[in-house]
Protein backbone atom coordinates (compact mmCIF):
# COMPACT_ATOMS: atom_id res chain seq x y z
CA UNK A 1 0.00 0.00 0.00
CA UNK A 2 1.77 3.46 -1.11
CA UNK A 3 2.06 6.33 1.52
CA UNK A 4 -0.62 8.79 0.17
CA UNK A 5 -3.25 6.37 0.08
CA UNK A 6 -6.07 8.59 1.65
CA UNK A 7 -7.67 5.67 3.87
CA UNK A 8 -3.69 4.82 5.49
CA UNK A 9 -4.05 5.69 9.03
CA UNK A 10 -1.66 8.59 10.39
CA UNK A 11 -0.03 6.63 13.49
CA UNK A 12 -0.91 3.22 14.58
CA UNK A 13 0.07 2.62 18.31
CA UNK A 14 1.49 -0.91 19.40
CA UNK A 15 1.67 -1.14 23.32
CA UNK A 16 3.31 -4.35 24.29
CA UNK A 17 5.84 -6.03 26.48
CA UNK A 18 8.70 -7.39 23.47
CA UNK A 19 10.88 -9.15 25.90
CA UNK A 20 12.10 -9.98 23.97
CA UNK A 21 11.24 -9.01 20.78
CA UNK A 22 9.71 -12.28 18.58
CA UNK A 23 9.15 -13.09 15.04
CA UNK A 24 5.29 -12.75 15.88
CA UNK A 25 6.04 -9.24 17.14
CA UNK A 26 8.09 -8.48 13.59
CA UNK A 27 4.93 -9.84 11.65
CA UNK A 28 2.81 -7.35 13.40
CA UNK A 29 4.74 -4.26 13.16
CA UNK A 30 5.48 -5.24 9.22
CA UNK A 31 1.55 -5.49 9.02
CA UNK A 32 0.97 -2.01 10.96
CA UNK A 33 3.60 -0.57 8.76
CA UNK A 34 1.21 -1.14 5.90
CA UNK A 35 -1.66 0.24 7.83
CA UNK A 36 -0.48 3.56 8.68
CA UNK A 37 2.35 6.24 8.16
CA UNK A 38 4.04 6.01 11.60
CA UNK A 39 4.13 3.13 13.86
CA UNK A 40 5.03 4.18 17.25
CA UNK A 41 5.99 1.10 18.87
CA UNK A 42 5.61 1.22 23.13
CA UNK A 43 7.74 -1.92 25.00
CA UNK A 44 6.53 -1.37 28.50
CA UNK A 45 8.50 -0.10 31.18
CA UNK A 46 8.27 -0.05 35.40
CA UNK A 47 10.75 2.49 37.08
CA UNK A 48 10.76 2.70 41.04
CA UNK A 49 10.92 5.76 43.61
CA UNK A 50 14.49 6.03 41.89
CA UNK A 51 13.34 6.37 38.53
CA UNK A 52 15.60 3.20 37.64
CA UNK A 53 13.70 0.21 35.55
CA UNK A 54 12.50 -2.56 37.52
CA UNK A 55 12.99 -5.45 35.58
CA UNK A 56 11.95 -9.44 36.63
CA UNK A 57 11.90 -12.91 35.46
CA UNK A 58 8.23 -12.11 33.35
CA UNK A 59 10.67 -8.98 31.97
CA UNK A 60 14.14 -9.33 32.02
CA UNK A 61 16.09 -7.07 29.15
CA UNK A 62 15.83 -3.33 30.09
CA UNK A 63 14.28 -0.92 27.43
CA UNK A 64 17.70 -0.20 26.12
CA UNK A 65 18.42 -4.09 24.58
CA UNK A 66 14.19 -4.10 23.59
CA UNK A 67 15.12 -0.95 21.55
CA UNK A 68 18.23 -2.09 20.22
CA UNK A 69 16.19 -5.64 19.44
CA UNK A 70 13.89 -3.26 17.42
CA UNK A 71 16.00 -1.06 15.64
CA UNK A 72 18.17 -3.78 14.59
CA UNK A 73 15.39 -5.65 12.41
CA UNK A 74 13.18 -1.69 11.52
CA UNK A 75 15.85 0.66 12.06
CA UNK A 76 14.26 3.92 12.02
CA UNK A 77 11.41 3.03 9.90
CA UNK A 78 9.29 3.25 13.17
CA UNK A 79 9.65 5.14 15.82
CA UNK A 80 10.39 3.82 19.46
CA UNK A 81 9.23 5.36 22.32
CA UNK A 82 9.04 5.49 26.05
CA UNK A 83 5.81 6.35 26.62
CA UNK A 84 4.53 3.32 27.91
CA UNK A 85 6.08 3.75 31.33
CA UNK A 86 4.47 2.98 34.86
CA UNK A 87 5.84 4.51 38.18
CA UNK A 88 5.86 3.49 40.95
CA UNK A 89 3.79 3.08 43.35
CA UNK A 90 2.06 1.18 40.72
CA UNK A 91 -0.88 0.82 42.50
CA UNK A 92 -1.75 4.44 41.69
CA UNK A 93 -2.86 3.14 38.47
CA UNK A 94 -5.64 0.96 39.81
CA UNK A 95 -8.44 0.81 39.58
CA UNK A 96 -8.17 1.85 35.90
CA UNK A 97 -10.72 4.42 34.73
CA UNK A 98 -11.33 6.00 38.08
CA UNK A 99 -7.46 6.15 38.50
CA UNK A 100 -5.84 10.22 37.66
CA UNK A 101 -2.57 8.00 36.63
CA UNK A 102 -4.09 5.76 34.56
CA UNK A 103 -5.25 8.80 32.25
CA UNK A 104 -1.70 10.48 33.07
CA UNK A 105 -0.74 7.16 31.27
CA UNK A 106 -2.89 7.76 27.96
CA UNK A 107 -1.76 11.21 28.13
CA UNK A 108 1.94 9.69 27.67
CA UNK A 109 1.08 7.58 24.83
CA UNK A 110 -0.52 9.95 22.93
CA UNK A 111 2.32 11.85 22.80
CA UNK A 112 3.20 13.66 19.67
CA UNK A 113 0.38 11.84 17.90
CA UNK A 114 -1.41 13.77 15.50
CA UNK A 115 -4.09 13.08 12.95
CA UNK A 116 -5.69 10.12 12.83
CA UNK A 117 -4.35 7.07 15.11
CA UNK A 118 -5.45 3.12 15.98
CA UNK A 119 -3.67 1.19 18.98
CA UNK A 120 -3.46 -2.35 18.28
CA UNK A 121 -3.70 -5.45 20.34
CA UNK A 122 -4.40 -9.13 19.34
CA UNK A 123 -6.30 -9.72 22.96
CA UNK A 124 -9.87 -9.00 22.84
CA UNK A 125 -10.36 -8.08 26.54
CA UNK A 126 -6.85 -5.42 26.13
CA UNK A 127 -8.97 -4.62 23.18
CA UNK A 128 -12.25 -3.52 25.80
CA UNK A 129 -9.66 -1.82 28.10
CA UNK A 130 -8.31 0.48 25.07
CA UNK A 131 -11.97 1.22 23.82
CA UNK A 132 -12.85 2.56 27.50
CA UNK A 133 -9.32 4.61 27.06
CA UNK A 134 -10.65 5.91 23.90
CA UNK A 135 -7.77 4.50 22.34
CA UNK A 136 -9.54 3.20 18.92
CA UNK A 137 -8.26 -0.28 19.27
CA UNK A 138 -8.54 -2.74 15.95
CA UNK A 139 -8.15 -6.35 17.74
CA UNK A 140 -5.88 -8.66 15.40
CA UNK A 141 -5.39 -11.89 15.12
CA UNK A 142 -3.34 -13.53 18.18
CA UNK A 143 -0.71 -14.88 17.41
CA UNK A 144 0.30 -18.66 18.53
CA UNK A 145 4.15 -17.73 19.31
CA UNK A 146 4.74 -15.78 22.57
CA UNK A 147 7.20 -14.27 23.92
CA UNK A 148 6.68 -16.21 27.44
CA UNK A 149 7.65 -19.61 25.58
CA UNK A 150 10.59 -17.96 24.02
CA UNK A 151 11.72 -16.94 27.68
CA UNK A 152 10.80 -20.51 29.07
CA UNK A 153 13.05 -22.09 26.40
CA UNK A 154 15.85 -19.25 26.79
CA UNK A 155 15.71 -19.84 30.82
CA UNK A 156 15.87 -23.88 30.22
CA UNK A 157 18.98 -22.97 27.72
CA UNK A 158 20.65 -20.43 30.74
CA UNK A 159 20.07 -23.59 33.03
CA UNK A 160 21.34 -26.35 31.21
CA UNK A 161 24.45 -24.45 29.87
CA UNK A 162 25.53 -22.43 33.09
CA UNK A 163 28.47 -25.26 33.56
CA UNK A 164 30.13 -24.38 30.29
CA UNK A 165 29.06 -20.99 29.43
CA UNK A 166 31.74 -18.81 29.65
CA UNK A 167 32.27 -14.77 30.04
CA UNK A 168 33.54 -14.50 26.28
CA UNK A 169 30.37 -13.20 24.82
CA UNK A 170 31.94 -9.97 25.60
CA UNK A 171 35.18 -9.66 24.17
CA UNK A 172 38.39 -8.66 26.33
CA UNK A 173 39.89 -6.20 24.91
CA UNK A 174 43.63 -7.09 25.55
CA UNK A 175 45.97 -8.22 22.05
CA UNK A 176 45.37 -11.82 21.23
CA UNK A 177 46.13 -13.70 17.49
CA UNK A 178 43.47 -14.74 15.15
CA UNK A 179 43.68 -18.06 16.57
CA UNK A 180 42.57 -16.96 19.95
CA UNK A 181 39.61 -15.03 18.31
CA UNK A 182 38.50 -18.20 16.33
CA UNK A 183 38.96 -20.54 19.19
CA UNK A 184 36.91 -17.67 21.66
CA UNK A 185 34.07 -17.46 18.48
CA UNK A 186 33.68 -21.32 18.79
CA UNK A 187 33.57 -21.45 22.57
CA UNK A 188 30.53 -19.11 22.59
CA UNK A 189 28.24 -20.51 19.94
CA UNK A 190 29.07 -23.75 21.31
CA UNK A 191 27.69 -22.74 24.38
CA UNK A 192 24.13 -22.07 22.96
CA UNK A 193 24.21 -25.25 21.04
CA UNK A 194 21.67 -26.48 24.39
CA UNK A 195 18.21 -26.10 23.74
CA UNK A 196 18.69 -22.88 21.12
CA UNK A 197 14.85 -23.53 19.83
CA UNK A 198 15.10 -20.82 20.85
CA UNK A 199 16.88 -18.73 18.62
CA UNK A 200 14.58 -19.86 15.84
CA UNK A 201 11.49 -17.88 16.98
CA UNK A 202 13.45 -14.35 17.10
CA UNK A 203 15.13 -12.08 14.34
CA UNK A 204 18.99 -13.18 14.22
CA UNK A 205 19.94 -10.14 15.07
CA UNK A 206 17.50 -10.48 18.06
CA UNK A 207 19.34 -13.63 18.61
CA UNK A 208 22.37 -11.64 18.76
CA UNK A 209 21.18 -9.40 21.51
CA UNK A 210 20.18 -11.69 23.48
CA UNK A 211 23.55 -13.85 23.42
CA UNK A 212 24.88 -10.26 24.33
CA UNK A 213 22.77 -10.28 27.22
CA UNK A 214 23.44 -14.16 28.36
CA UNK A 215 24.21 -12.94 31.85
CA UNK A 216 20.81 -11.73 31.82
CA UNK A 217 19.30 -14.60 30.89
CA UNK A 218 21.04 -16.48 33.45
CA UNK A 219 20.80 -14.48 36.34
CA UNK A 220 16.77 -14.43 36.16
CA UNK A 221 16.62 -18.23 35.18
CA UNK A 222 18.22 -18.75 38.73
CA UNK A 223 15.46 -16.37 40.63
CA UNK A 224 11.94 -16.56 41.53
CA UNK A 225 9.55 -14.32 39.25
CA UNK A 226 8.58 -11.56 41.03
CA UNK A 227 5.67 -10.34 39.53
CA UNK A 228 2.37 -10.23 40.75
CA UNK A 229 -0.63 -10.01 38.13
CA UNK A 230 -3.62 -7.53 38.60
CA UNK A 231 -6.77 -6.96 36.61
CA UNK A 232 -5.08 -8.88 33.91
CA UNK A 233 -1.55 -7.40 33.63
CA UNK A 234 1.72 -8.33 35.26
CA UNK A 235 3.34 -5.57 37.46
CA UNK A 236 6.69 -5.93 39.58
CA UNK A 237 5.92 -6.87 42.88
CA UNK A 238 6.36 -4.61 46.22
CA UNK A 239 7.42 -1.64 44.21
Amino acid sequence: MDLDTPDKHDTALYLAHLNPVTNAHVEIISELKQQAQIVKVMPVIFRDRDNSEVNSKSFPFSFESRRDMLASVFGDSIVISDDYTFYAPFRRYMPPLLSPMSWRLRKQILRGVCGRYFSYTGDKTEGYMLRLYMLKPQVGRRRSLSAASVKERLYAAATTSTSTTTTTIIPDQNPRDASDDTHNKDSVDSSFDVHQSWASDVPDSVADIIKMNWDTVQRFAKIEDMTVRIMGMKFPKGV
